[in-house]
């Protein structure tokens, strides 16, 4: 099976044109602006051969929530024991305001918008949450 797999390391654009089996998108588009996003997730579905699913995992807001709150308790959770509190609330202001986020239902919209369908969650704690699509 390992013969089988290949692991392509770097921006969407310059991957091998496939068609690809599958793909993984991770903890990457959190980092993307909207455009870049947009963009990278065109690329990755245009190598996918028709019925291949990609998965991405990222930091996705929280609808209906105070995004601070969320990067907080993801922050406290995450954090080393011997890092004192203040630091972790500043490292939780510093991902709210710095990751361009989207919405549960902004994510869908992205997928779906890049030619996926059957897009679902599988996986979400705390700021985290895991997206299946297929091409």
């Amino acid at each position: 099976m390992l013969s089988r797999v290949r692991m392509h390391e770097g921006v969407a654009s310059s991957a091998p044109e496939g068609p690809f089996d599958g793909a993984t998108c991770l903890l990457t588009l959190h980092f993307l602006s909207d455009e870049e996003r947009i963009a990278t997730l065109h690329e990755i579905r245009r190598r996918l051969r028709s019925g291949a699913p990609l998965l991405t995992f990222h930091h996705t807001a929280s609808e209906g929530s105070d995004r601070l709150t969320w990067f907080q308790r993801y922050a406290r959770y995450a954090a080393d024991p011997e890092v004192v509190p203040a630091q972790i609330m500043r490292n939780a202001a510093s991902m709210s305001s710095r990751l361009p986020t989207r919405s549960p239902r902004e994510e869908e919209a992205f997928l779906q918008g890049a030619g996926l369908s059957d897009v679902g969650l599988f996986y979400a704690a705390l700021t985290f949450r895991g997206w299946v699509a297929y091409a």
